[in-house]
């Protein structure tokens, strides 16, 4: 009976080993995106997976943001999409509009849950002269620190589907990160900017002497001390079908993990009245 019970416990053992060997030799089964901090960038690298004849996408990326910078907080974003002003300075300007209607603020709230921002044409606003929903959700994927994903509705049965690298804050990984996305997407894009990109231009024409960061002086990488405003996009756009571009949108929103779950609907604060300038309670409008 001894004996019989040190076997049964052997086998026992010896089942519990295999079974711990059999989940670490297939890593891929079950592996998540991991997470690591080194030298102020957050580096998030996903596992490779086998393609498969009948997927559209046959790899997963990885990608880096800038950690040390100077970024706004999603509190302020959500303030000046109000008219109303940001607690940390630099955060909104008087010549880049951010503040959103009602129909604006729909789409604002629906594409944090999505992980990409839809939108009719550019979002160009004439009372605004510029397009404050598209700003306004570039802000968040800079307090985010995300790639910014849009896709412009035509009125051609073609749509614009557009990704921009550059809240990531690394310019010195957007080509590397742009060829895997290419070839993750296996689509021919419309747009790449490495085809005629330069070296950062900040936009002096956005520039507000009241509103810049402190740390804009002397000779700062403005990727460290400028707010997204004052920074160059850096893109790729694919002209593709809605329905695709959708599809594609989603997997990018995945793979970027720019998708809010728990996002709540935006809630209005006190005090601020609908209006045509700022003495209505707009600042950035």
């Amino acid at each position: 009976m001894k004996f019989l019970c040190i076997s049964l416990s052997l086998l026992g053992s010896l089942g519990r080993s295999a079974a711990f060997q059999t989940v670490h030799r297939n890593p891929s089964s079950f592996a998540l995106p991991t997470t690591t901090t080194s030298g102020g960038i957050l580096c998030r690298t996903r596992p490779r997976s086998r393609a498969t004849a009948s997927a559209l996408f046959s790899t997963n990326l990885s990608f880096e943001t800038r950690q040390k910078c100077w970024r706004p907080t999603i509190e302020d974003v959500e303030r000046i999409s109000w008219g109303k002003p940001a607690k940390k300075k630099g955060t909104g300007s008087r010549g880049v509009p951010h503040r959103l209607n009602e129909e604006e603020r729909l789409l604002f709230d629906q594409a944090r849950k999505r992980g990409f921002l839809e939108v009719t044409g550019s979002g160009w606003r004439s009372q605004r002269s510029d397009a404050p929903l598209v700003n306004s959700y570039r802000s968040l994927c800079d307090a985010r620190g995300q790639v910014c994903i849009t896709l412009h509705k035509g009125n051609t049965g073609l749509d614009e589907l557009v990704v921009d690298f550059s809240p990531l804050r690394l310019p010195e990984s957007f080509q590397q990160l742009e060829q895997d996305m290419i070839q993750f997407a296996s689509l021919p894009t419309l747009y790449k900017a490495s085809d005629e990109h330069d070296d950062v231009d900040v936009d002096q024409s956005k520039v507000d002497n009241a509103d810049t960061v402190e740390a804009k002086r002397g000779d700062e990488d403005p990727w460290d001390s400028r707010p997204i405003y004052q920074l160059p996009t850096y893109i790729v756009s694919w002209e593709i079908q809605r329905s695709e571009g959708k599809a594609l949108g989603k997997k990018l929103a995945k793979e970027f993990e720019t998708i809010e779950a728990r996002a709540s609907k935006s809630k209005k604060p006190n005090h601020v009245k609908p209006g045509k300038n700022r003495s209505h309670g707009g600042y950035g409008i």
